[in-house]
Formats: structure tokens, sequence, C-alpha cells
């Protein structure tokens, strides 16, 4: 099953010398016509396209834990797992009508910039170091095993060669800077969409085997039949896995949370269009919202089609390890069931898949590292050839140490996905309360920042652990929590993150109008005015087009 033919070798080869050939060319040109070397590595400053930024933000979002975590979570939990994906695409619409008109007129480059010229240095300071560790520890990391271990089960090579292959590979990517990773990321986008889309086709072949029937059309007929449970887009509150997505809060709550976080206020995102013009910018914007439509397709019906194949008997005990049944085998055990061939194709839409989250985050690093760290602690007065330099060393470091530390953390033991979700959701409260009130009320104080940054943290860590101290029903009738199979009131995290959230807000104004009240601090705030949001009809119309097909989607399968 794991063992790659002469004909998949070919193809990934040919996968490998393509983006790579690419990557050159790209930089040779990039070198030919560079204007300011750290605006340019970094931004890629004035040169991507509208197709390059909508492609380059989905390959750098869709990543192992994807491929790998969201389809072990549709084995689980099933098309319910998909809202992550939906409702990126209507939170990218307001993104790039609200968020970055925002960013482009005042300049913003990094977020710790836009938090330094609202707040000032000590909340930027912080904030930025405090970005580098998640991005290291939970984010690197994470993608960087994930991919491995999805790559090691389909190749039989170790799990620590595959890890330092994709490392390797990454960090050339990234060294030739963010214009070689958005134009290398369009090949990547479409390796990965076309290698997702043939891995779903031939799965559904396979459930649709299970009723002496064939083609994906049959395949999804017979696997909609099979699993209807698994496509319940709302879970109730008898769900086994209402902790996960609990209800309405998936639409209403906690998930808005997330996403305007991840999409808004994340450099690791945001970058991809901050070297744009605004129209450029909000088109590739409603590129990568429509392109996210189809992620469901991509890495949610593989794990439900592994269900039902495993339901029916047909994997096994291929979906257990240690005796243990393991959701995220789900991906890696399709991948290897497919012929010669297109096992190549597979295996290259999955590497590149990791590669491009992983040069995209390598590059988010050494952007705020050198622009936010080094150039305003170490060395104010550096060079644009020694701020490029200082960034290639710092991808190289995060690399390295995202490889020392990655088979460590256990990542694999606690739902690839899920893992990702649930620590980033310790501050995705916080950051987001004091991005939209930094935006959208002139009051609020860097004391209200700084509030956010620790209260946000702690109000989260509190509500993780108030369980094990004290009697949490009361908040059962009002669908805030609900007991385990030991009998514990828990708080799901995404309504977690909804109370955190509004308990930041609350913190944020109260603090802001005292320091108003005893004139002890004058707020700064953005150059801000109503025509900023206006849109053009095409985008208009986009827009309204994505939202009749999630409302479309949501009214079927609800």
């Amino acid at each position: 099953m794991n063992t790659f033919s002469t004909l998949d070798i070919v193809v990934f080869l040919f996968y490998f010398i393509l983006v790579a050939g690419y990557g050159i060319w790209v930089y040779r040109r990039k070198s030919a016509g560079s204007g300011s070397a750290s605006h340019d590595y970094f931004l890629a400053e004035g040169s991507l396209t509208w197709w390059a930024i909508g492609a380059s933000l989905i390959a750098s979002n869709i990543s192992a834990e994807q491929f790998i975590g969201m389809s072990g979570s549709g084995y689980r939990i099933g098309m319910a797992i998909a809202v992550y994906e939906l409702m990126a695409a209507a939170t990218l619409v307001i993104v790039a009508v609200f968020f970055m008109p925002v960013y482009l007129k005042n300049r913003i480059y990094t977020m710790p910039q836009f938090l330094e010229q609202r707040y000032g240095k000590s909340v930027a300071t912080t904030m930025a170091l405090f970005w580098l560790g998640l991005y290291v520890v939970v984010n690197l990391t994470s993608i960087l095993y994930l991919g491995a271990l999805a790559i090691s089960s389909l190749s039989g090579i170790a799990l620590l060669p595959c890890m330092l292959f994709l490392a390797l590979f990454a960090a050339v990517i990234t060294l030739g800077g963010m214009k070689v990773i958005g134009y290398t990321d369009v090949v990547q986008v479409t390796c990965l969409v076309i290698g997702g889309l043939v891995t779903t086709w031939l799965a559904l072949d396979l459930v649709a085997a299970l009723g002496n029937k064939h083609g994906a059309l049959a395949g999804f007929s017979e696997l909609y039949a099979s699993t209807r449970d698994h496509f319940d887009m709302v879970l109730k509150r008898d769900n086994p896995n209402y902790m996960d997505l609990p209800g309405l809060s998936v639409l209403l709550g906690g998930m808005w949370i997330v996403n305007l976080n991840y999409w808004g206020c994340n450099q690791y995102i945001t970058q991809r269009a901050l070297g744009a013009d605004l129209p450029t910018a909000r088109k590739g914007l409603l590129f990568a919202a429509f392109l996210k439509l189809l992620m469901p397709v991509i890495v949610v019906l593989p794990g439900i089609a592994a269900y039902a194949l495993d339901k029916s008997g047909a994997l096994g005990d291929a979906m257990h390890s240690g005796g243990e049944l393991n959701p995220d085998r789900a991906y890696p055990i399709l991948l290897g069931l497919l012929p010669s061939g297109l096992k190549g194709i597979a295996f290259a839409a999955l590497t590149a898949a990791v590669v491009a989250s992983l040069a995209g985050k390598a590059n988010s690093i050494a952007t705020i590292f050198t622009l936010d760290i080094y150039t305003k602690l170490f060395n104010k007065t550096a060079s644009e050839q020694r701020m490029v330099w200082i960034g290639r060393v710092s991808v190289v470091v995060a690399m390295a140490l995202a490889v020392l530390i990655a088979p460590m953390m256990g990542i694999d033991k606690k739902g690839g996905f899920q893992y990702i979700q649930e620590y980033t959701g310790f501050v995705s409260p916080g950051i987001l309360a004091m991005f939209l009130l930094g935006f959208f009320w002139k009051k609020t104080t860097a004391g209200a920042a700084m509030f956010a940054t620790i209260g946000g943290l702690a109000g989260s860590i509190l509500l993780k652990f108030l369980p094990g101290m004290m009697d949490l029903s009361f908040l059962a009738p009002i669908g805030f929590s609900k007991a385990t199979a030991g009998g514990v009131y828990e708080i799901p995290f995404l309504d977690r993150m909804f109370i955190v959230f509004w308990f930041v807000v609350a913190g944020m104004v109260v603090i802001s109008k005292l320091a108003a009240a005893h004139r002890d601090h004058v707020p700064k705030h953005m150059h801000i005015d109503r025509s900023l949001f206006r849109v053009d009809g095409g985008f208009a119309f986009g827009s309204a087009l994505i939202c009749v097909l999630l409302a479309g989607i949501y009214t079927a399968w609800w």
C-alpha cells in the first residue's frame, strides 16, 4: 500500500522540478528589477497580481492540518467541520471590505506595526514576541510534523528524513522572498486542487463500489445514503462531537472570532495582500473566497468516504493505531489505496500544501522578527541588504527549531486540526478585540490593548480549567456547557472564545473610559473614513454570489 512505483516517483520529481525551476526564474526576474530590497523581499511590494494573491492565500492556508486533521474530523464528525472552510469564504469578504483598506491607507506592513501606530511600542513589542512564539511553537511545528507524518505513511520513508526534506524545500523557497512564494504558490495551489480533486473522485469511486456501482456521482449518492448523519451541518446537543462544534455557535458565536482573527489579524495571511493596491488586494481576497468553497470537497469528503469504507469493513484495521481508532489516518490511508501514477499526483498535492504553508509561515516569522524586533531593538540603522540577510537567517533558525521540537509536542496524539484550533483559541479573542476596537473606536487606549493581551489569555486559561474548580451545569440551559462522559460540565472551546471576547471588549471599554476621565492618556487613532469601505460593482456581485452559495449549502444540509 505504501510503496511508490517508478511512475509515482517520476510524477513527483516533475512537480519538484517545476516548482524549483519556476521559483528560480521568478527570483532572477525579481533580482533584475528590485526596488526597495527589504519591502521586495518581505512583501513583494506592487508585484503580485490578484490571482497570485488569492492562490497564495489558499496555498498557505491549506496544509497538513486540513488534509490530515480536517479529513480526520470529517471521518469523526462529518461535513459540519467544513464550517471552518465555508465561513472563511464569508470572512474573506469582510476582511476585504473593512480590514484591508485600513491597513493599506495607513501603510501597514506588519501586524505589530499596526499595534505600534495605534497603541505604542510596548504593546507592539509584546505582541511581536508573542506572535513569534505562537508561529514557531504551534503553527510551524504542527504543519511540519503532520505533513511529515502523512508523507512518511504514504512513502514508507522514516519520519525524520521527511521532516528534513519538507523544512529544506520550504526554506529554499522562502529565501527567495515573498514574490517567489507568491508566484510558486500558484503552481502549488494548482497541484493542490487537481491532486485533491483526483483523490476525492477516487475515494467516492471506492464508495460506489460498495453498492456495485462506479463513478464519483454514484459514490456521492451512496455515501450520502449510508452516512446521512455525517452530513448534518449544525450539530445538536446530543451529538457526541458537540464540544468541538457547539450548535449555532458555529454560525453566530465563537467561529466568527476564529475566522476574523485568522484572516484579518494574522501576519501569515494578510502579508500576501499588504504589498498590493486596494483593488488588487480585494480581487485577490475574493478569488481566495471562491477557492475556499472548493475545500470541503477536497479535505472533508475524503474523510467521510473513509468512514463509509471503514464501516463496511473495506479498510480492515488500518484506521487503528496501537489498538485505538485514529481518525487522522483517514487521508494517508486513502492515498495509499490510489493506483500507480495517481499516488504520485496526490503525493505532490500534499507536499505542495505543506511546503506552501511552511514557506508562508517562515516568511511571516522573518518579517516580524526583522521589521519589528531586530530593527526596533537591535539595529535601527540596518541597511536594506542587512535586513534581508537577517530575514533569511531567521528563516533557517525557525525551521531548525521546528524540526527539533515538533516530535516533542504530542501533536499526533491530540488530533491535528483540534490541536491548532484549541491553542490558537487561547489568544484569538484578545487579539481580535484589540484590532476591532483599534480600528473603529478612537477612544481605545494602550492600557486597554495591554489588557486585551493579558486578560484575553488569562480569561481563556481560567475558563479552560474552571470545570475542575466548580459546577458549570447552570450554563447548560443557555447552551454554554455540556456534561462530558465523566459527568463534568465543560464549556466548548468555541463558546469559551465567544465569552472571553466579550469580556475583553467590556474590559477595554471600561479601561479606556477611565483613562479619558482622568486624562491619563490621549489615544492614537488610525486614518479612517467611510469612503474606504466602498466597493465596485464586480466585487459586490462576487460577494453576493458567495453569500447565496453559503445560504444554499446550509439550507440544504441544516
